[in-house]
């Protein structure tokens, strides 16, 4: 195999033409050097490092009240109560999501509106106003009935105040906000997938509830899971609003804390340590149903973000180990 001659310093073109030509054993494959990016990695870790280290050396953190606070048995009930409500808003949330993002694509008209009449006020009003709104519902009604409208006919009552406890609103607030969310990411996961798929089960005899179920939604999966991912993990931060109504989550009882104590960097260390600990666990299912959806679509599916970053520095090592060989 022959490779086309290329000039070189002090040779003609005509002289390159009559060269004879060099051999592709003979060729040295020169890598491409990206030292711009290698540059400014090496600039955002040293500020990186730079930064950790002023915040452990500052003794306004104190870092024995952080130690101590940070398996105490306060926070660990806060800790439960966060993942609780995380968990019950996002099952709320994508169970009801799933039925409104269905009626928004229904034909009905009276479906369609009431639908979309949902998702444009849970989704236009703020989340911290609906979780006060739920917390003080008893301002608004003492009493829920069930009965029959317009009549005095009543079969059911009850004291609102005793229904609607702090953390009972704050699993409605949530919940609520998160299927109009919720209902939109799947709406667009299931227009993503092909129409013929579709017509191709209707054309079978499967019904539209089955095709749906066992022909849309897994083809949907693949761009439902990467926002819904989200989702949660943003669900887990959001739970910090419920404080405003005193739901005793994580957040509840760091402010309890610091307003004894008076230790307010502290404790928001605590916090902020906990809620990345937990955002990172939830990170890996994550990773590993993005990856197990995408399979078949694009390479970059099936690494995770560390990998690539290992194989990245692992191929830089490499190649600077054969320039020098």
């Amino acid at each position: 195999m022959a490779a086309t001659p290329h000039p070189v310093a002090g040779t003609t073109t005509a002289d390159a033409r009559t060269a004879p030509p060099v051999r592709a054993d003979e060729l040295t494959v020169v890598p491409v050097r990206h030292w711009g990016r290698w540059v400014a990695a090496a600039a955002a870790l040293t500020s990186l490092v730079g930064l950790v280290g002023s915040l452990a050396k500052n003794p306004n953190l104190h870092w024995d009240v952080v130690g101590h606070y940070l398996a105490a048995d306060l926070i660990f009930d806060g800790l439960t109560t966060t993942l609780w409500l995380t968990v019950a808003a996002m099952a709320i949330g994508l169970a009801l999501g799933t039925l409104v993002a269905v009626l928004r694509l229904s034909s009905n008209p009276v479906l369609y509106g009431l639908s979309t009449l949902f998702v444009w006020l849970f989704r236009g009003t703020p989340l911290l106003v609906q979780i006060i709104f739920w917390g003080y519902a008893a301002a608004l009604y003492k009493h829920l009935m069930i009965g029959i409208p317009f009549t005095t006919v009543t079969f059911v009552e009850f004291d609102t105040n005793q229904l609607i406890s702090p953390l009972t609103a704050a699993v409605l607030a949530l919940g609520l906000n998160e299927a109009a969310y919720a209902s939109e990411i799947v709406r667009a996961g299931i227009q993503s997938v092909d129409p013929g798929q579709t017509e191709a089960a209707h054309s079978l005899g499967m019904k539209p509830a089955l095709t749906m179920r066992r022909i849309v939604l897994p083809q949907a999966m693949r761009v439902i899971i990467p926002p819904m991912g989200n989702e949660t993990i943003n669900m887990l931060k959001t739970t910090a609003y419920v404080s405003v109504i005193a739901a005793h989550d994580l957040m509840s009882n760091i402010q309890d804390v610091y307003a004894q104590n008076y230790q307010v960097i502290p404790m928001l260390v605590v916090a902020a340590l906990w809620y990345l600990a937990l955002t990172t666990v939830l990170s890996v299912p994550q990773a590993r149903l993005e990856r197990r959806y995408g399979r078949g679509t694009t390479q970059a599916a099936q690494a995770s973000p560390l990998r690539r970053m290992f194989v990245g520095v692992g191929g830089l090592l490499t190649s600077t180990r054969d320039r020098k060989g």
